[in-house]
C-alpha cells in the first residue's frame, strides 16, 4: 500500500461488477480504501465482499457510501438508469465515468452530473482487466480539475491518469480517436494475414516481421504530427505519390490473388484526391487533409 493511501483512506464506491468494474474494486481494496460495490446480479461481488467490500443494496447506497463514486457498465444510458434514482445522495461526491461511450453522451451526462452539484469526470482506461493497477494501464481522464487533483493518488492505483482537458467530452473523443487507430491497425493486419494465407503462408509465420515492419513503421507517426499540426508536408522521401503508386500495385495484386480490396480501398482513393489537387510530391501525412475537407461539411 503506498504511503499516500495508507495515511489517507477514501471511501470509494464501484457500480458495475463485469470485467473492468470487478478488477477496479480488487485495486482499490488492494490499495486500502474501504470499498463499497454494486450490480445488478449480487453474486458477482462474493469474491470481493469475502476480501473485504461491502455490498450496496441499490445503486442509491452505492452513492451514499462512497465519496469517489466510480461507474463501469455497459453504456451511457444504463449510467444514467442508474444514477437517477440517486441524484439526491450525489452532492459534494465525485462522479468518475470509466464507461466507454460517445462524445456528445459525456457532454451531457458530465452537465446533468453538475447539475446535482457533483463533480464529474470522465475516463477512458486503456488497459486489459488483468493490466489494471500494473505500469501497463494508463487512463486518460477529462472534466472538473479540482477533483482530478483531489482524487489523482486514488485514482493513479488503476493505472497512470493523464488530465486531458476540462470539458467532460474530451476522454471519450480521445478514446475514440485511439480506438479509430488500433482498428485501422488489425484492418492491416487482416488483411495482410488473407494475402499471405493465398500462397500458403500461416498466420503466425507472417506476424513476426509483421509486427517487426510495423514497429519500425511506427516511429514515423511523431514526424507525420508535426507536420499535420503545422500543415507543413515538404518532404525529400517517400511522397505521395510514391504511395499512391504502391497502394495501387498492392490492390491488383490482392484482387489478383481472389481477395476483396475493401479494406484498403479507401485509403488509396484518398492519395488520388490529393495527388489530383496538386500535392503528389507532398508527404503522405497530407491525406489527412481530404479527412479534415470532409470533416468540415459535416
Amino acid at each position: 500500500m503506498s504511503e499516500t493511501t495508507a495515511t489517507h483512506r477514501v471511501p470509494v464506491s464501484v457500480i458495475g461488477l463485469g470485467n473492468l468494474g470487478r478488477a477496479l474494486a480488487e485495486t482499490f481494496l488492494k490499495e486500502g480504501h474501504p470499498t463499497t460495490v454494486w450490480n445488478r446480479s449480487a453474486g458477482r461481488a462474493d469474491g470481493l465482499v469475502a476480501r473485504g467490500a461491502s455490498l450496496a443494496a441499490t445503486p442509491a447506497d452505492a452513492v451514499a457510501a462512497g465519496e469517489l463514486v466510480v461507474v463501469a457498465v455497459l453504456d451511457y444510458d444504463t449510467v444514467r438508469e442508474l444514477l437517477l434514482p440517486a441524484a439526491g445522495e450525489l452532492k459534494g461526491r465525485t462522479v468518475v465515468n470509466l464507461t466507454t461511450g460517445t462524445p456528445s453522451a459525456a457532454r451531457a451526462l458530465g452537465a446533468w452530473v453538475a447539475d446535482q452539484r457533483a463533480a464529474y469526470l470522465d475516463g477512458a482506461v486503456y488497459a486489459v482487466p488483468q493490466t489494471i493497477g500494473t505500469s501497463a494501464a494508463f487512463v486518460l481522464y477529462s472534466g472538473d480539475e479540482a477533483a482530478f487533483g483531489t482524487y489523482r493518488t486514488v485514482l493513479d492505483a488503476i493505472g497512470e491518469g493523464s488530465l486531458v482537458g476540462p470539458a467532460a467530452e474530451l476522454s471519450s473523443v480521445y478514446d475514440t480517436a485511439l480506438l479509430s487507430g488500433m482498428y485501422g491497425m488489425f484492418s492491416g493486419f487482416f488483411q495482410a494475414v488473407a494475402l499471405a494465407g493465398t500462397a500458403g503462408i500461416g498466420a503466425a509465420e507472417l506476424t513476426r516481421p509483421l509486427v517487426r515492419w510495423l514497429t519500425a513503421a511506427a516511429d514515423a507517426l511523431p514526424a507525420f504530427a508535426r507536420e499535420i499540426d503545422d500543415r507543413e508536408y515538404g518532404t525529400t522521401t517517400s511522397n505521395l505519390e510514391i504511395n499512391a503508386v504502391g497502394l495501387r500495385n498492392i490492390l491488383a495484386a490482392t484482387e489478383a490473388q481472389g481477395l476483396p480490396t475493401d479494406l484498403l480501398a479507401p485509403l488509396l482513393r484518398l492519395f488520388d484526391d490529393q495527388v489530383r489537387a496538386g500535392h503528389a510530391a507532398s508527404s503522405l501525412s497530407r491525406a489527412v487533409e481530404s479527412l479534415r475537407t470532409d470533416a468540415g461539411r459535416l
